[in-house]
């Protein structure tokens, strides 16, 4: 494991211009970036139609020693699927992307961001764009008032409809797009990750981010996970989670309180703060012959993020140990 680069998701640091998230990268001992289509650290539009603009993105990662293994575009992914579209997507999407505001109009403007995603990508040099898909379905997580199967049916149609065309892209630019298993996608826990991959005929360019966060309060097994998808791991997301169920008082569904809310009965923490197995998981993701960079989600409303990033690639490289250079087998064949 220790071949791994270790980098940081920009995504949380849109706030601060991309020279300075790299620097403090650098300074805190990262290997690269994940970067973000957000803020001013990577404008899609413009990188698609602009070498010049990439290279600029280039020589800033050059000039602070880092390198690029990944772009997300959480973003503009959630909008292709969602349903309705309202104005949490106006605060989240760029202004080409929202345009007029008309709800397909905004679906349709996504998934051509989605498309550039790739070919940006391949600009870069990059084969994975991470990120999020939407959901038509999700507001009936629920299943009441009851829901007909068929519409659950119609919703993983609409994703496969949706995103087949994008995959297309992905596919044409040999770009693979790595889908955050996450609350409110079309993949959210293992059966809806199942049932996603069998709506697009377990095409190769689709798989998975594997971000134990969202999965730990879900009760799902983050490292079961790895092995069950050992074909789809394209991207590692490390974000940790901390469960205080509060002697019953809060559940898993997070009582409409904000993060950070001691009420919560969970919440993210800074990488190696939490309850994520993490040490198990990197020996799951070596035993699958994952090659790809272990990237760091910084998201904890109770710790600074100046120190809780820095504080996250010590932890996260002290776990990331040589593989053995001989096999157990081997070693005491010779005893």
């Amino acid at each position: 494991m220790s071949t791994h680069p270790v980098t940081l998701f920009t995504g949380q640091w849109a706030d601060l211009p991309f020279e300075e998230v790299a620097r403090l990268a650098a300074s805190w001992g990262y290997d690269g970036l994940e970067i973000a289509a957000s803020g001013d650290h990577l404008d899609l539009k413009r990188a698609d139609e602009d070498d010049a603009y990439v290279a600029s993105r280039r020589e800033i990662l050059d000039r602070h020693g880092l390198q690029v293994f990944a772009i997300s575009n959480h973003l503009a992914g959630q909008a292709v699927c969602d349903s309705p579209i309202d104005f949490r997507h106006r605060a989240i999407v760029r202004d080409y992307v929202w345009g007029d505001g008309d709800a397909e109009g905004v679906r349709q403007r996504a998934a051509e961001d989605m498309k550039r995603s790739a070919r940006v990508a391949r600009k870069l040099g990059v084969e994975t764009v991470v990120g999020f898909t939407g959901s038509s379905i999700w507001q009936y997580i629920a299943m009441f008032p009851p829901v007909p199967a068929s519409v659950i049916e119609d919703g993983f149609d609409d994703f496969a409809a949706r995103w087949n065309p994008i995959l297309d892209v992905f596919d044409g630019e040999g770009v693979r797009f790595a889908h955050e298993v996450h609350p409110s996608e079309i993949a959210y826990d293992y059966w809806s990750s199942i049932r996603a991959l069998e709506a697009i005929d377990h095409r190769e360019a689709f798989g998975f981010n594997w971000d134990p966060s969202h999965m730990m309060w879900q009760n799902i097994d983050p490292v079961g996970f790895i092995w069950d998808f050992k074909d789809r791991i394209y991207h590692v997301d490390c974000k940790d989670t901390r469960m205080r169920p509060q002697n019953g008082r809060a559940g898993v569904l997070g009582s409409h309180l904000p993060w950070g809310d001691p009420r919560r009965g969970w919440d993210f923490v800074s990488t190696g703060h939490g309850d994520v197995p993490w040490e198990d998981a990197f020996r799951a993701l070596d035993a699958i012959g994952y090659s790809g960079p272990i990237s760091i989600e910084w998201e904890d409303a109770g710790m600074d993020r100046l120190h809780g990033a820095g504080q996250a690639v010590e932890y996260v490289r002290s776990l990331l140990w040589p593989k053995p250079t001989a096999s157990f087998d081997a070693a005491f064949s010779n005893q």
